[in-house]
Formats: C-alpha cells, sequence, structure tokens
C-alpha cells in the first residue's frame, strides 16, 4: 500500500529546470526534443523520470534512482514499497506491506541505509535490517540504490546501499513553494476507512532555504490467516491447522526540518532533522487443532482457542549538521549527526484455551486450497462450545530495543590535472553505535481452579475466507485479563519458563568503526576511472546474560565479550562511452557484513530438563561476512524518456553466517562442566556466491502522433542464482536466503493533456526464509504478484485529483515447507481503493 507525497505539476519554469541541470549534450537532446513535439507538455512526473535517468546516466558507480514524483505515480504508503519497483529489488512484507528491502536477493541485513548520507539505526532487536515501512514515502525527495560501491561509502554494504534524501529549500527554483495531499479509502475486506494527509512547506532567498514536511497516515487493517503445518507427516497428512484473524490500527507521523545558510558562494551550511513515529496495535483471535494421534480415518486432536493482543511503538530521530568550503582549491564536507532508533513493545500478551489431549476426532481433505481440517460432524460445533475450553497458558511481555549512533565525517576534493575535470577524494569517518534489547516476559499455566473461556468468549463474524471456514467462537482479550485479576488463583506462575524469556533475549553491544578512504575520478575523454582503497577498524564490546540453574531475575549482564578487527576494501568503477549515449559500466568493489548484534551477544541458555542437555549460545567471536562484487552492463539512453540497459553481476561472500547445533562431550559453559550437552551457535561457514542478470526499459512514445505520444512502458527483469557451502550436517549446496530467483516489474503507463495513469504488476519468485537440518524441512515464502492502479487528473496547474487501486489480484502471502504443496501458512488482504486531491503552489 502506499502513500506518495507530492505530485508536482506541470510549468514551463520546472521544466527549464531539468533542462539546466543535464550534462550539456543532454540538455541540447532534450532542447530538441521539445522543439520537434512543441505539444508535448514536460509534466513534474515526466521531469522526475527524467532526473533519474540523468542521476543514473552520469553516476559514477551502479546506481537505481527514485525521485519524489516517482513515488507520487504509484500507491506506496511506505520507503520499501517505493523502492520495490526498482531493478533488482524485492521486499520481504508485513501484513501485506513492504518492511524490508532486498537487493539481488542479499538478506537486508547485509544492505546499508542511510538517511541524507548518515547512516540509519536499526529500531528491530535481532538483526541489523533497517525498518523502511517506518519511514512514509511522503518524507522522501529522492532514493539512490547503490549497487557498486565507491570508495566514500561506508564497506558495510554487502547487499549494496540505500541513501534516502529529504527536501531542502534549494531543491526548487521557486522562492516559495507549499504541497498538500490528502487521501481517503475503503478495503474491501473489514470495510473500514485508512486516510493520510501530509504537507510540505519551504523556499529560499538567495541565501536562506527552509523546509518542513509532515506526513500522517492511519491504517485500520484486517488480514485473514491460515495457518497450515511445518510437520506434515510421510503420507501427506499435516499435524494440524489454524485459523488466525488479524485486526490492526497501524499509525505513521513522519516530520522533517531542513535548513539551509550559504552565507556565500564558498561556504555553504545546514542542519537536517527528522522524526518517524510507527505505531501497530494488535489483536489476533485464532482457533486450531492439533493432530495427537494419526491413525489413517481416525485423527486425534486437540482443540485451542487463542487471543493475542500485541503493541508496537517505534520512532527514530535524527539531527544533522554540516556544510561545504571551499578550501585551498578544492572542497571541504564536513558533517556530524545522532541518531536514535527506539522500539517498545509495551504489550505483548496471550491467552490459550484448549481441550483435553486427543478429545476430538478431526477429518482431513486435500482437494480444498488451503486444505481443510476440522472436527468431525460438524465445523461449527467444537469451537462454536466455549465451555469445551480450559485455560492451559497465559504471557504478558513487555520490551524495549533501543540504537545510538553518534558519527562524523570530513569528505576533501581535489580537481587535478590529469586528463579532463579529474579529482581525488580523501576522507574520514567515525560511528559509535550503541544497540540494547531488555525483554521481560512473565509465563503462566493453569492454576489450581480449573477456568473455561465460557465466560470471557463471543461470538464474532463467524465467516472465514470468503465463507470458506468457520471461526467459531473468540475471547475477549479485555475481559480475559480482568477475570486474570480478580481470580487469581486460575493462574500459577512458570518460574522456569519466565527466568528463560526474560533473561535471554537482554544484550548490550557497544560497536566502534574508525574508517579512512581515498580515491581517484581520472576522465581521459570517453573512459571514467575511479580507483579507490578504504580501510575500517572495528571494535565490538558486548555483554549479555546467563540463564542457568541459580539464575534469578535480578541478575545483570555476567557474560562478555570482546573482538576487533581492520579491513582493507580496495575497489575499481570504470565507465565508457562507447557511442553518443551508450555506455558499458563495470566495477570490482569489497565490502563487509558485520554480524547481528542478537548473534554477537554472548548469551548462555542452559535447558538442563532436556536430554541431552541443551545449550545454546551467542558468539561475540563470529567474523563478518567478507565480499567481493564484480557488475558489468551496457546502458543506452536514446532520449531523455528512455533508457535500455542489460546487466551480469556476481559475489563471492566469504564467512557467512548460520545456526547450527552439535553434541559436545565435557564441554564447559558458564563456569559449569557438562558431561554431554547438544550446543547450538551461529557459526561461519565456508562462502556463498551469488551470480544474476538485470534487464531494464523504458520508454515514452513521444514519436507517435496526437494523444498516442502518452503512453510509455517501463519493464524490468532479474534472474539470480548462488548457494553457499560448509554447512556442518547438510551436504551439498544450500540455498540462499531471501534469494528470489526472479524479480521483475512491469508499467504500462499514459501521461498527456493532465490526464495519468498507470497500471503496475510486481513479482518475485519464491525465497527460503528457514534453513533446517535437512533440505525437505527448510521452509520458502512463496512467490508473489500484485497488480496496481493509480490514475489522476490535473484540474489547474495547482490542484490535481487521483485514485488508486492497490492489490487488483488480491495476491496472498504464502509460505510452505520443502515443496509448495506443503502448505505453513497462507494470508489474505483483499484490495484497497482510495482517492484524494494533491495541492501544489
Amino acid at each position: 500500500m502506499r502513500t506518495a507525497k507530492i505530485h508536482f505539476l506541470a510549468r514551463p519554469a520546472l521544466t527549464a529546470l531539468v533542462l539546466s541541470i543535464a550534462a550539456p549534450a543532454f540538455a541540447q537532446e532534450q532542447a530538441a526534443t521539445a522543439a520537434e513535439a512543441q505539444e508535448i507538455v514536460v509534466t513534474g512526473q515526466r521531469a522526475a523520470q527524467r532526473a533519474a535517468n540523468l542521476e543514473k546516466r552520469d553516476a559514477d558507480n551502479t546506481v537505481e534512482t527514485l525521485h519524489a514524483n516517482d513515488v507520487g505515480k504509484l500507491p506506496d504508503q511506505n520507503v520499501a514499497e517505493a523502492i520495490k519497483r526498482l531493478p533488482g529489488l524485492s521486499v520481504a512484507n508485513d501484513q501485506g506491506e513492504g518492511r524490508y528491502v532486498i537487493i539481488r536477493g542479499i538478506d537486508p541485513n547485509l544492505i546499508n541505509v542511510t538517511l541524507n548520507g548518515q547512516t540509519l539505526p536499526a529500531p528491530e532487536p535481532a538483526g541489523r535490517q533497517v525498518k523502511l515501512d517506518d519511514l512514509p514515502s511522503g518524507m522522501i525527495q529522492s532514493v539512490t540504490v547503490s549497487k557498486s560501491l565507491l570508495a566514500s561509502q561506508d564497506a558495510n554494504a554487502v547487499g549494496g546501499e540505500i541513501n534516502i534524501k529529504t527536501k531542502t529549500g534549494f531543491d526548487s527554483r521557486n522562492p516559495f513553494f507549499f504541497d498538500a495531499r490528502g487521501a481517503i479509502g475503503r478495503y474491501d475486506m473489514n470495510h473500514k476507512a485508512p486516510w493520510e494527509l501530509d504537507a510540505t512547506v519551504g523556499g529560499h532567498t538567495d541565501t536562506l532555504g527552509a523546509v518542513v514536511s509532515v506526513n500522517y497516515s492511519r491504517r485500520p487493517i484486517e488480514t485473514e490467516n491460515y495457518q497450515g503445518s511445518s510437520a506434515w507427516n510421510a503420507a501427506g497428512t499435516p499435524d494440524g491447522n489454524g485459523l488466525r484473524d488479524y485486526n490492526l490500527t497501524r499509525t505513521r507521523l513522519g516530520v522533517v526540518g531542513n535548513f539551509d545558510w550559504h552565507p556565500s558562494d564558498g561556504v555553504k551550511l545546514y542542519l537536517r532533522t527528522s522524526y518517524s513515529k510507527f505505531q501497530d496495535h494488535e489483536t489476533r483471535d485464532q482457533n486450531r487443532l492439533a493432530i495427537t494421534t494419526f491413525t489413517p480415518g481416525a485423527l486425534k486432536a486437540t482443540g485451542t482457542i487463542l487471543v493475542r493482543h500485541r503493541e508496537e511503538d517505534d520512532n527514530t530521530k535524527s539531527a544533522t549538521l554540516g556544510g561545504e568550503f571551499d578550501l585551498g582549491g578544492g572542497k571541504l564536507e564536513a558533517s556530524g549527526g545522532w541518531t536514535r532508533a527506539v522500539k517498545i513493545d509495551p504489550i505483548r500478551s496471550e491467552f490459550t484455551f484448549g481441550t483435553t489431549k486427543g478429545a476430538v476426532f478431526a477429518t482431513f481433505d486435500n482437494s480444498t486450497d488451503p486444505y481443510t481440517l476440522v472436527p468431525s460432524g460438524t465445523s461449527t460445533g467444537l469451537f462454536g462450545d466455549p465451555s469445551q475450553f480450559k485455560l492451559t497458558k497465559f504471557n504478558y511481555e513487555t520490551r524495549q530495543a533501543s540504537e545510538d549512533l553518534w558519527q562524523g565525517r570530513l569528505d576533501y576534493t581535489l580537481p587535478i590535472s590529469v586528463g579532463e575535470d579529474s579529482a581525488i577524494k580523501v576522507g574520514f569517518k567515525y560511528l559509535d553505535r550503541r544497540k540494547k534489547n531488555n525483554q521481560d516476559k512473565r509465563n503462566y499455566k493453569n492454576g489450581a481452579t480449573a477456568w473455561a473461556v465460557t465466560n470471557v468468549a463471543y461470538a464474532a463474524d463467524p465467516s472465514f475466507y470468503d465463507g470458506q471456514f468457520h471461526f467459531g467462537e473468540r475471547i475477549d482479550y479485555g475481559a480475559a485479563l480482568a477475570y486474570a485479576n480478580a481470580n487469581p488463583g486460575v493462574l500459577a506462575i512458570d518460574n522456569a519458563g519466565t527466568l528463560a524469556d526474560s533473561l535471554s533475549s537482554d544484550y548490550d553491544v557497544h560497536e566502534k568503526i574508525t574508517a579512512g578512504y581515498a580515491m581517484a575520478t581520472l576522465r581521459f575523454g570517453a573512459l571514467t576511472l575511479i580507483p579507490g582503497v578504504r580501510v575500517e577498524h572495528t571494535d565490538d564490546d558486548t555483554g549479555a546474560k546467563i540463564v542457568r540453574p541459580g539464575s534469578t531475575l535480578a541478575d545483570g549482564y555476567n557474560s562478555h565479550g570482546e573482538n576487533g578487527y581492520t579491513d582493507f576494501f580496495p575497489g575499481l568503477n570504470a565507465k565508457f562511452e562507447i557511442a553518443h549515449n551508450l555506455f558499458l559500466r563495470g566495477a570490482v568493489t569489497t565490502a563487509i557484513g558485520r554480524p547481528n548484534y542478537a548473534d554477537l551477544a554472548p548469551y548462555i541458555t542452559v535447558d538442563s530438563g532436556a536430554s541431552p542437555t541443551a545449550i545454546a549460545l551467542g558468539n561475540p567471536d563470529l567474523k563478518p561476512y567478507r565480499a567481493v562484487s564484480y557488475d558489468a552492463s551496457i546502458e543506452y539512453y536514446p532520449t531523455p524518456d528512455s533508457l535500455f540497459v542489460a546487466g551480469f553481476f556476481h559475489k563471492d561472500i566469504d564467512n557467512p553466517i548460520y545456526k547450527t547445533g552439535n553434541v559436545v562431550a565435557n564441554g564447559v559453559y558458564g563456569g559449569v562442566t557438562y558431561a554431554s550437552a547438544l550446543v547450538t551457535k551461529p557459526i561461519n561457514v565456508d562462502s556463498e556466491t551469488l551470480s544474476g542478470v538485470e534487464f531494464n526499459l523504458q520508454t515514452q512514445f513521444t514519436f507517435l502522433p496526437g494523444a498516442l505520444s502518452g503512453f510509455g512502458v517501463s519493464a524490468n527483469f532479474t534472474h539470480v542464482w548462488g548457494h553457499a557451502n560448509g554447512l556442518p550436517g547438510r551436504a551439498g549446496d544450500i540455498p540462499l536466503g531471501f534469494q528470489s530467483k526472479n524479480v521483475g516489474n512491469v508499467q504500462l503507463f499514459y501521461e498527456k493533456y493532465g490526464f495519468a495513469a498507470r497500471l503496475a504488476f510486481n513479482y518475485r519468485s519464491s525465497y527460503l526464509d528457514t534453513l533446517a537440518a535437512t533440505a525437505a524441512a527448510d521452509q520458502f515464502t512463496d512467490g508473489n504478484g500484485q497488480l496496481d492502479l493509480h490514475v489522476s487528473y490535473q484540474i489547474m496547474p495547482e490542484v490535481t485529483v487521483f485514485g488508486d487501486a492497490v492489490n487488483l489480484t488480491n495476491a496472498p502471502w504464502r509460505r510452505y515447507i520443502g515443496t509448495k504443496p506443503f502448505l505453513v501458512e497462507r494470508e489474505q488482504y483483499g484490495a484497497l481503493l482510495r482517492g484524494g486531491v494533491q495541492l501544489h503552489f
């Protein structure tokens, strides 16, 4: 789902601006095109498309770009949704909406995300991946995705870098501008109305510039999830099923304040500030059957009714102070800033009520999609009778994760008299990161007094999955919590579970990175060479907790680790203009991927009740991923509106990280020797390789006569292949996580006479999301294809009305184990219709 922000409208001044920033040959071609077809007005949308093409064409490395108006052409709610339409990019979804961006099949934890050139922190406790659904698309001016790195960029980017820029006062030619947009819609699943508003005001004088932008959206979402099974038996029978109905309200707030002061031509100072807030408050109702006896024709099962209430409150704040200075014949750029990301789960709680184990019989029918597994006799009887269900467990959890970044950098560029317009560039960066996670969880089991769900159950809409299934009774979470508080005898504390869950996830990681680089941009006629080398030194200090017999909830950090390493990153980017607007581009670059915080944390958890004793460990001695990347492409820009690109890429990655388990004899963990223990921990394995090809075309048929010249097409396709090897216990090649073999986008569009329409189809094939001990048990996220439509009409230069239809194909999110017939879960969202108005002054 989208909400893109500014839809700049056609004005002669804006067209002139685009021409003025172009390279001379490209500008002349734009002027010639305008002279040959004066009836074609270059709208703000086309101006943004041309600017993106120009930026890609003139870049020193391999990039993909998206400008604010491009975002405005499609119904994209957040930054992840907006950039998934670029070549080679896909997303990992949550509730039908993009969350983490995947570049060329690389794990999102291995992608560097920056905001106005400064590294962004990650609010998620488990990894380094940045949640791009936290950022409203209305906040952005442009996004640049670097697929090959320059020495001036952070090396922590095996997959690449995503740099998000927000608008400044000097980005507009007009001394004052105001943009606003409002939209309201309707979900066809719950018939509720999402809405959004945003506004941007700004301008500049000769020396001062300022922009303030505010974006707010509210989405009341329902999703229907069919829970399959991750344990199918040899006869093809699942071990159960479940119906899960999610009802949530998701809100976003984004605020940007950018201020510039140019006291002279040689001094430019700026302050960049931003605040984004994301809230997701959810209730999940669930009923499920678990098979206990697989007797053919007489499946014994246990029924369960659950309700989960979860609240998630994330926010990210950033402030960067910097400037550009003419110094010593060159340019010095200096900046420093602070960023803080916080994820707070004030409540994550679930009640579980179940029948007696194996008390019911179930009927399995594999002829439906999804399969049907219901209590024998009637599909409504068991789950329509709350007296059959007694409390089995209850938990109440809170969590807070935070990441603080202090960073500063200096970059100096000096022109040199080698070739034409050549330069050398040197720089320094320091980054200090502090990542913390604290989780507290209280687990309860049934107490001395039996508690049936009868007095806290209620009947809601029983129809589920378009009437295919009957949902049955639900639990009123508020009533259940009040009943438990009023009747303490129905609960008994689970001390062992509470202790393990409250201590094992806590960690404190302090990481310091010192970096320096030197590079040259050498231009010799049609040839541009950019050699460079970067060096980064990393220091890690980590703390976590030991969970073993004798531990208490009051325990502090009692397990510590430290690690330090230095890496050199040589690289070369090259570009050669074969003919007018026909380029060859190539690169050999190096990068690093630092381990996830939760893997570095030196936690130790001991389950002495297992046989053998089960021990889980973190690993502060993990080595980072180290990658060498090769990129080659041919690019053709026949007109300002068109591009044709074909490329090949390959990555060799050493030290990938996987989690393994081995039985260890006489091992010492937390100061205790265990005669035999099953020890699970993250380790480095040998290597991964990844290769792929990319194709990208974009053109508007301006050569056609009259109204037909408004038609155009944009399409891209990426095919990726790769594997890992060296994982203990797994023979042969291992599929790579998040690697969709095929990713593609097709957009058919029309823009003329103030009318614009875009029909966009986005597709990615299945990818591995959970690696198991055997290939047959690996779990995959299935392929997904989504169709969206955006139409708009410019009533007058200042007013445009628009309408969106999102997810017209009702594309489901689906997971399976091993092969596609063995369903793990399937979730559907329905379509969204929305309309709104945009103002531009």
